[in-house]
């Protein structure tokens, strides 16, 4: 299996405060991976680190090909029109795609003459991702490329995206709150909590392993003894626990696999999930 990123022992710190601490992934090429985290856990720090605009105070950092990087700000000069936006990242990169760009952000109904200052969220987002995609990098970051945009702008920026990938061999980064959005989008999954990464890997084989048990609140303490639980909680006499690993024979205990936003937020809510190993990495 081919790697396209690959973060080892990952380190940044700012004064005597680490934002990552011993942050360790691979990401295969041609995925779309979602990068989820509360705030201050570190998403923004790795993504820059990975982009090169900071420099890691420990670990390394493999890339392999090129990368590009789009802010959550989405960064465009205000004075200048969508053409000259394209005509400035023509200078800017040695691979420039020009035809793909103008064409992409003409189907999409933007005027090449209108300021982007001018422009809607979405249409914003749009010309920002141009702008990222006409270098034809092997590896795209993208910082809360949703923000501040409406459900259907959401919806239309990630849509374009997936056809963009599906056309051309791009493996994706992206960070977003909107765990909805991601469902439908992303097959691979990284969880970053308390600075390091506490999940990793395949979305689908992800929800596989993580189970939603219902039972009798009496034997949870003995089931925690033989798995690893994530998340518990107890009303009466039932309790609820999300674990890692295999059905539980107990036919006393209900087993479903768990849904997305439940895996996301009980690795976040949890006290514990900083001292947690890293679920699952790729093989070299």
């Amino acid at each position: 299996m081919t790697v396209t990123l690959r973060t080892t022992g990952l380190g940044v710190r700012y004064r005597r405060t680490w934002a990552l601490r011993d942050c360790s992934l691979a990401l295969p090429a041609g995925r779309i991976a979602a990068l989820v985290g509360p705030n201050g856990a570190g998403k923004t720090t790795l993504l820059h680190a990975i982009a090169g605009l900071i420099t890691p105070d420990a670990g390394s950092i493999g890339i392999t090909g090129q990368v590009a990087f789009m802010a959550q700000d989405k960064p465009l000069y205000d004075t200048f029109t969508v053409a000259e936006m394209l005509a400035f990242g023509r200078r800017l990169n040695p691979v420039w795609d020009d035809a793909y760009a103008t064409a992409r952000l003409a189907a999409l109904g933007i005027p090449p003459d209108r300021k982007t200052a001018k422009l809607s969220g979405g249409q914003q987002a749009q010309v920002a991702l141009a702008l990222a995609l006409a270098p034809r990098p092997d590896l795209l970051v993208l910082d809360e490329p949703l923000a501040n945009l409406d459900p259907l702008a959401r919806h239309n920026v990630m849509r374009s995206l997936m056809a963009e990938v599906a056309d051309h061999p791009t493996t994706v980064l992206l960070s977003s709150h909107v765990v909805a959005d991601l469902r439908d989008t992303c097959d691979w999954l990284i969880v970053l909590n308390g600075g390091r990464v506490q999940v990793s890997g395949d979305l689908d084989d992800l929800l596989a392993e993580h189970l939603v048990l219902t039972g009798p609140a009496g034997l949870a303490d003995g089931l925690a003894a033989r798995t690893r639980v994530v998340e518990a909680s107890r009303t009466g006499r039932q309790a609820r626990l999300l674990v890692r690993g295999a059905p539980v024979p107990d036919p006393r205990w209900n087993a479903r696999p768990a849904e997305l936003e439940e895996l996301v937020m009980a690795y976040l809510g949890s006290p514990d999930a900083a001292a947690l190993p890293a679920l699952s990495e790729v093989d070299a």
